[in-house]
């Protein structure tokens, strides 16, 4: 089969599987709520389209199964920092955080999260890979599903030049107050504004395209940023001076 056909599918299949898995591990894990992951509005994520495709690619290198799964591990985390760059230099957002984390470079990439696209290569690799390639057999007796993959390219493309506005219009603000806005934490921020005054909360259009409410959430954003500042600031200050009286103490 045509391997741009192959890729195209296998980017269908990894984008919305990527996003699924996004969606329950903020919902269970980091934020405790449905928010929707990613640049873009709708199910998909690009990154892990990217990713499954960069599997599928290396999984056919005749070498020993561990250091293919490295290989893959460490070309996802490539694509990402990359991806994480362009975003910062291009549109000034900040699409993930990882500062917090042990090793990290620039917030976008650190050992952790490198070991977890071990942890799914591996799954791929030793578990996905045969099923993935009967989809794609299917795929071959199915070639009107094409259409289907062309319809979705279709739309990706339209909600890229809708999110790309929207982040311009976010941009606009953020240079203005001289921050780079971590898009992940901001529409958080959203859903826990809207929450605190019992607003609704929009799932898929959580940032408005209206100039006068994106310019509130940047205010209200700055906002919090700067009393998470001043509330860590506080707690470094007292943690010296609690180490002051222990060693005058002593």
């Amino acid at each position: 089969m045509n391997l741009f056909l192959t890729l195209a599918f296998l980017f269908f299949i990894g984008s919305i599987s990527g996003w699924v898995l996004e969606l329950f591990y903020r919902r269970l894990i980091s934020n405790k709520a449905w928010i929707n992951p990613g640049f873009l509005v709708g199910p998909y994520l690009p990154l892990y389209g990217f990713g499954l495709c960069t599997f599928y690619l290396l999984s056919q290198i005749q070498l020993n199964g561990i250091l293919v799964v490295i290989i893959m591990a460490l070309t996802v985390t490539a694509i990402e920092y990359v991806a994480g760059i362009i975003f910062i230099k291009g549109m000034g957002v900040k699409l993930w955080d990882y500062s917090d984390r042990w090793g990290n470079v620039d917030g976008l990439i650190c050992p952790l999260y490198t070991f977890l696209w071990g942890i799914l290569g591996a799954m791929y690799y030793y578990i996905a890979n045969p099923y993935i390639r009967s989809s794609l057999n299917w795929l071959e007796d199915n070639l009107a599903f094409s259409f289907v993959i062309g319809f979705f390219f279709g739309i990706i493309v339209i909600d890229f030049i809708y999110s790309t506005q929207l982040v311009v219009k976010i941009r606009k603000f953020a240079k203005e107050k001289n921050l780079i806005v971590k898009y992940e934490e901001f529409k958080s921020s959203i859903f826990d504004e809207a929450k605190k005054n019992k607003e609704k909360y929009s799932f898929i259009f959580a940032i408005s395209n209206n100039m006068k409410k994106i310019e509130e959430h940047i205010n209200e954003y700055t906002k919090a940023q700067l009393e998470r500042t001043n509330e860590l600031k506080r707690s470094i200050h007292l943690f010296i001076k609690d180490k002051i009286k222990e060693g005058i103490k002593k």
